[in-house]
């Protein structure tokens, strides 16, 4: 109705421009020594625009409270200024001003008796009506669901959001300037691909038409950045999103973004050091420190991050040398023991553990079970985890000392992983046999899940799960074709950019860092 109103009086209710001189930001800093009780002299009037987020009228007095992209600052109104500049301007603005509109004003500046610096308004504008209240400012939005549903809202309403995307904005600029400066070229790779590679993760699968064609959305960027070093480029890096279609939580969306970079001639120590780069100086940039709080902790990113391999972590915890076993019954039992006193100690459970151990193909499957059971959750200073086993590191050249061990690290920060490397496999013989390998491992997991399922159906004992229903996946032959006209050695790193602006901007859940996140 007031929209209607507002045109019957010849007022656009949605203006097409307005131009501004100044932000909000710029008039504290222009007019920061202006006394109390002072008028800017000799300057000109000022145009600013913003969304009104609060208004009091007294009177031939009203006061608004107009905020932009840069900050808050008062409005002036007093009726004798605005009717100056057209009758019954201050009776108008009374009757269809409303808190969430966005208006521009135009004034000169003032600091009022009570030191609140303003814009003495001349003209008000209303550019954009507002047909929806704002919640109240004081309560704000409490339903944390409907803040992350109607982020621009949040925007609006919720302190400190808008800054949280700034600090993500910084750390990918601060990120991509870093590797330029190292000379890595920035690149774009499908999103659209044949055969899901490149990680362990069950894919998104749409339909191309014209090619009548199921492709998948990319679960990485890894073997495609590859096929790059393998055309001649030597450091190569890309930032870009990322699809599993996998379990949605506090710490996993999924459509996320992530950095990978690929260096030639280099392995994964190259790497470790390129990682510890990266993030100190995203710290730096974003917190202008690199002792970070986090979570009621500090995060020491200054010293140089801890390194140890998973081996000597797994036995930290639970006095288990795997790397002594010659069975996997030997193994297992170890595991099994070691794992029940850990969880009685830790007065807590790790059945799914106890579990998976059983069923485990490998000792390597073993140690990699024990180490996220016991281990991952306790590394909350940085810490790199080295030399994984084969088993779970399909695309990780072998380890040059330690048999049955790859030149690989995660690095750990916070208790969850923050970022993934490998000393690349070149070899494209061993490439193939442990992908054909990996398929066959994956066939026959999901021929037992799917069974397990029918079962528990017939069974009426639960019902279907959609992030347990078997999917297919294969050998990336052209990936193997790539790789038999010669890579030559690189090392290679990916890291999730949602988690480390987590870290740096003290935010618990994934969602609090990406403005639009997946929800039910």
């Amino acid at each position: 109705m007031q929209v209607q109103q507002l045109r019957d009086m010849g007022k656009d209710p949605y203006a097409c421009k307005f131009d501004k001189t100044h932000t909000v930001a710029r008039l504290h800093e222009e007019h920061r020594d202006l006394p109390a009780g002072q008028l800017a002299e000799g300057s000109a009037p000022v145009q600013v625009a913003g969304r009104v987020r609060a208004r009091r009228f007294m009177g031939k007095l009203a006061f608004a409270t107009l905020a932009d992209d840069s900050g808050e600052i008062q409005l002036y109104l007093e009726r004798t200024a605005l009717n100056e500049a057209a009758p019954d301007s201050f009776k108008h603005l009374k009757a269809f001003l409303d808190i969430g509109d966005i208006v521009g004003v135009t004034g000169p500046m003032k600091r009022t008796d009570k030191g609140e610096l303003s814009v003495a308004a001349q003209d008000l504008q209303i550019l954009t009506k507002s047909l929806l209240p704002l919640p109240d400012k004081y309560y704000g939005l409490s339903d944390v669901e409907l803040r992350h549903r109607q982020r621009y809202l949040d925007m609006i309403v919720t302190e400190g959001v808008r800054d949280t995307f700034r600090k993500r904005s910084k750390v990918m600029s601060t990120i991509r300037h870093m590797l330029e400066q190292q000379d890595f070229l920035e690149v774009e790779t499908p999103v659209l691909e044949s055969t899901a590679g490149g990680a362990d993760a069950r894919p998104f699968v749409t339909y191309h038409n014209s090619l009548s064609r199921n492709f998948t959305l990319r679960i990485a960027t890894e073997l495609h950045l590859k096929r790059l070093i393998v055309g001649g480029f030597e450091k190569v890096f890309e930032i870009g999103r990322i699809f599993r279609n996998e379990g949605i939580s506090a710490r996993h969306n999924p459509e996320f973004t992530s950095i990978e970079l690929y260096q030639a001639y280099a392995d994964y120590n190259d790497m470790m050091n390129i990682t510890e780069d990266i993030i100190r100086q995203a710290a730096q940039a974003v917190c202008s420190t690199q002792q970070v709080p986090y979570q009621g902790q500090t995060l020491h990113l200054e010293q140089p991050f801890r390194r140890a391999t998973m081996h000597e972590l797994v036995q930290e915890a639970l006095g288990v040398d795997f790397s002594s076993f010659q069975s996997l019954e030997e193994a297992q039992s170890a595991a099994t023991q070691a794992l029940e006193q850990h969880a009685a100690d830790q007065d807590g459970s790790k059945s799914s553990s106890l579990r998976n151990i059983q069923s485990a193909a490998s000792i390597g499957q073993i140690l990699a079970e024990c180490f996220e059971a016991a281990v991952e959750s306790t590394l909350q200073q940085p810490t790199f985890v080295l030399d994984f086993p084969v088993e779970i590191s399909p695309l990780a050249k072998p380890h040059r000392t330690k048999a049955g061990l790859v030149e690989r690290f995660e690095l750990y920060v916070a208790g969850r992983e923050l970022a993934n490397s490998f000393s690349e496999l070149t070899d494209p013989v061993e490439q193939r046999r442990r992908l054909e390998a990996q398929v066959a491992a994956h066939q026959l997991a999901g021929k037992a899940a799917s069974e397990a399922q029918a079962q528990s159906l017939t069974n009426g004992s639960q019902s279907e799960q959609p992030d347990d229903t078997p999917h297919e996946i294969a050998v990336d032959d052209d990936f193997i074709t790539a790789l038999e006209y010669g890579m030559p050695p690189t090392g290679g790193m990916g890291m999730g950019l949602d988690r480390l602006v987590m870290l740096l901007t003290d935010h618990s859940s994934i969602r609090e860092v990406i403005a639009f996140p997946l929800l039910k």
